[in-house]
């Protein structure tokens, strides 16, 4: 899980202990992602409070500091057990199934990525990384190239379709961000509309626990 970036849009608060649906959205990752990998996730953060974030997540900073996204993918990589599945501490909405779906495609992929309407067209963000990705982000970041999908040529990389998506939710709100107070109120409220929903079932954002 990857607590980075300054949050200059959240007047740089923690965006990730900000709470959707009377739950801290730290904690709806944690339980997604234990759910779904059957350990608890690590946590990539760098603030000097991050380990008091939960006593219970192993929290590291990135290895190589001051690269972005790409640094907090490298460090994942390199700090977490396989299957390696990076997940943006500010999605509330990514589901069990779908981290499962990505941790599945490394049998056949070094990365495994899933499609979307986003300017990149797929999720690096909302992915799983194979070992082959240490040395290839290594060398893309040697490189000076910051991209988070920038060392892609250098691995085989896999792409999960809209198609396959939409099996586990709707993609909007599967990948839909905090970047900003009005995305947390937007997000409260998708999260209340869903879960009053008695067609959402299983695709249903997780209620507090």
């Amino acid at each position: 899980m990857l607590a980075g970036g300054g949050a200059t849009r959240f007047g740089g608060r923690p965006k990730g202990l900000e709470t959707i649906g009377g739950e801290r959205i730290l904690d709806r990752l944690v339980h997604t992602l234990a759910e779904a990998l059957g350990e608890p996730p690590l946590l990539v953060a760098n603030a000097p409070d991050a380990g008091a974030w939960r006593r219970d997540l192993r929290v590291v900073p990135d290895v190589r500091p001051g690269l972005g996204a790409l640094g907090g993918i490298y460090t994942a990589v390199v700090e977490a057990p396989a299957p390696v599945v990076c997940v943006a501490w500010d999605m509330p909405f990514v589901s069990v199934e779908l981290v499962r779906a990505l941790a599945a495609g490394l049998e056949r992929h070094d990365a495994m990525l899933a499609e979307s309407d986003g300017r990149r067209g797929v999720e690096p963000l909302c992915a799983a990384y194979g070992p082959a990705c240490r040395d290839a982000i290594a060398a893309t970041l040697d490189a000076g190239d910051l991209r988070a999908i920038g060392f892609h040529p250098r691995i085989a990389v896999g792409i999960l379709p809209l198609s396959e998506v939409r099996r586990f939710g709707d993609p909007a709100l599967l990948f839909f961000n905090v970047n900003t107070a009005d995305d947390l109120a937007q997000a409260d409220g998708l999260w209340r509309r869903h879960a009053s929903s008695p067609s959402s079932g299983e695709r249903t954002p997780a209620k507090p626990r």
